[in-house]
This record gives C-alpha cells, structure tokens and sequence, in this order.
C-alpha cells in the first residue's frame, strides 16, 4: 500500500463518522417515545389501560404526520421557499388527523375523548378547545420529530464540509511540499552534462547527490513529518550541488548545532529557503556571493537562520523586500496549514545589504 493511500486512512479514521438515521434509530425513538407517554398519561388518569389505548389510537397519528412533514413536506415546500404552501397543507393535515383520532377514540375507546379537560366540557364532542388542543399536541409532536431530522441533517452536512477541506488542506500540503524549482533540477542536469563532456570525475558524485535528494522528494514529501537529520542531508546536497555552478565566486558558511535527533518537521519546508538565496541571490549577483546558514536546535526549538548577499541590481533598483516570492509564501502556507501559531515565528527582513529569513519552530 502506498503511503498517500495511508494517508488517505488516517485522514478517514480522523473525520467525524456519517451520521445516519437507520431504521433501528426509528424505532427505538418510537418505542422510548411511546413508553413516556403512556406512563404520563397513565399516572395522570391513574388508568394504564384507558393510556395504552389512547396511545396506540394517536401514536400511528403521530408518526404518519411527523413521516408526511419532514419526507413529504418539507422537501417540496420549505426547501424551495413556498412557506404559505406548506403552512396551509400542516394545517389542513392537522384538521383532518383531528377528526380521525376524535372519531377512533369515541368509537373504540371512550365517548368521553378529553378526559383531562375541564369537567363541565366532559362528553361535549368534539369542541373548539378540544380540536386546539389536540392540533397543538400534534403539532408538538412533529415539530419534536422535525427538529431531529434538521439536527441530524446538519451535521452529516457539517461534517461532510469538514471532510471536505480536510481532504482540500491535505492536497494543498501533498502539493506544497512537492514544490522545487525545476530550474534547479534544469541546471543540474546541465552541470551534469558538463562533467560528463569534460569527463571530470565530478560527474559521478553529481549523480549521486541529484539521486538522493529526488528520492528524498519522492518519498518524504509524502510523509507529514520527517526527521530533521533528514532534511538538513537534503539541504547540503541540495547546495554541494548549487557549487558547482559558482565555484569560487560564491562563499557559503554554515553551522549546525545542536541535538538534531528524534526532531520532526514537515518535509522540504526548509529547502525553499535555501533555494530563495540561489534563485533570488547568487543567480542575479554580479561578483562575489555570501551565504550563511545557521541552523540551532534547543529546548525542542529549531532556530533556523538563513541570509544571503542582495544583488547589485536588486540594491540600486529600489524592490521591494521579496517577502512575497514564491518560495516563501509557500513555506508561510504550509507553515499556516500545519502548525499551530504559538509553534512557529517567521521573520523576513534586509539588513546590511542582506537578505535574512529566521524561523523558530518546535519540532
């Protein structure tokens, strides 16, 4: 199994779970529902067996008007905005579901439907308060069944959305972390070229180092974390092989300090950096170019300094700070998509003549 498909899982394990109404979930509210109500009425009338008839008369009721709302109803009405619509098909459902519980009660269970009426109204038929009090129980009901199913249905909804952009943040971060200049690998291949015409015995080390580090983006950058011993190996091939073409002209110093074992960071998020002084420094520079790499670990914190010489051009031409390059802005995205804010600082600034980029991160 390839490890993007494993990534695939563990952003599935990590998602909430759909949120299904199955025909068990019916039933058991049903039953729980039937079961309160028959015990409320029960002990208000202290006569079980007049509550489980009236029960088994208006539970049918309940749910073939609760079923008719939200299935029938609410889809072809207030999903498409015809409010008036739906509030005069409610009512007259209402009505009618009235007239066949009043009619089913006297007929099957007792003349007297509205025991719990006042007295004098006792044996009335069916009377005016009689029909709201009853349309407005239904109406309890349903609204009660109704509020379920919205609730249900906004958060199946919501947590689809939350799928959505995990799985978009994900591909986001598939793809920053696959982005390296192919100018790099462009000029690489000529330096390459190069050697071999020459046939200096350069060219095999070359290779060497081209392998790895393109067997490194190939692999790591499908891992959410790397160690960070690997990532700084990246980093010296990827400039043993920037050497090549400045020779003498370019001066680079680097220092690593520091317990850099068992330290993860997200893979290739410092290279970009790395290549911002290439791209943007020493391609562009006329005469000598200064590098300096600093690279600290302490207290789970990597301090990483990176500064490079601003062109002639760039100096005399009044640019502005090229904190917005391609490089660059990709490291802030995926420093925004993968860690938390109190884990990271970024500061990019000119000073002297120099380009500085400095980054803390926990790692």
């Amino acid at each position: 199994m390839y490890i993007n498909d494993k990534l695939d899982e563990l952003l599935k394990a990590e998602s909430s779970q759909p949120y299904r109404i199955t025909y068990m979930h019916h039933i058991i509210f049903w039953a729980i529902y039937f079961g309160l109500n028959t015990l409320r009425w029960g002990s208000m009338h202290d006569d079980f067996e007049y509550s489980i008839k009236t029960n088994l008369i208006g539970f049918p009721i309940h749910i073939a008007l609760s079923y008719f709302n939200v299935y029938f109803l609410m889809p072809k009405y207030v999903y498409r905005r015809k409010y008036i619509t739906y509030t005069a098909i409610v009512l007259l459902s209402l009505f009618i579901m009235l007239l066949v519980k009043y009619n089913l009660t006297y007929y099957l269970v007792s003349t007297n439907v509205w025991p719990e009426g006042p007295a004098e109204l006792a044996g009335e038929g069916l009377t005016l308060n009689y029909a709201i009090q009853t349309m407005l129980g239904e109406l309890y009901v349903v609204s009660f069944a109704t509020a379920i199913k919205i609730t249900v249905d906004w958060l199946r909804e919501n947590s689809k959305f939350h799928d959505l952009e995990k799985r978009q943040l994900t591909t986001e971060l598939k793809f920053l972390r696959s982005q390296v200049s192919p100018h790099f690998f462009f000029n690489t291949l000529n330096n390459i070229y190069s050697l071999t015409l020459e046939k200096s015995d350069k060219a095999p080390e070359v290779i060497l180092k081209l392998s790895g580090l393109m067997r490194y983006l190939l692999y790591a950058t499908r891992k959410r974390k790397q160690d960070l011993k690997s990532e700084i190996d990246c980093i010296q091939n990827y400039i043993d092989l920037e050497r090549i073409r400045f020779n003498d002209s370019l001066q680079i110093d680097i220092g690593i300090s520091g317990d850099l074992e068992n330290k993860m960071i997200a893979p290739m998020l410092l290279v970009p950096l790395i290549e911002n002084c290439f791209k943007h420094g020493a391609s562009k520079n006329i005469g000598d170019m200064h590098i300096a790499i600093d690279v600290n670990v302490a207290d789970d914190f990597l301090y990483f300094n990176v500064s490079n010489t601003i062109p002639t051009n760039d100096m005399d031409s009044k640019v502005a700070t090229r904190s917005g390059g391609i490089g660059l802005s990709n490291v802030k995205k995926r420093l925004e998509l993968g860690y938390d804010p109190k884990d990271y600082d970024l500061s990019i600034f000119e000073k002297e003549n120099m380009f500085h980029v400095d980054l803390k991160l926990k790692v």
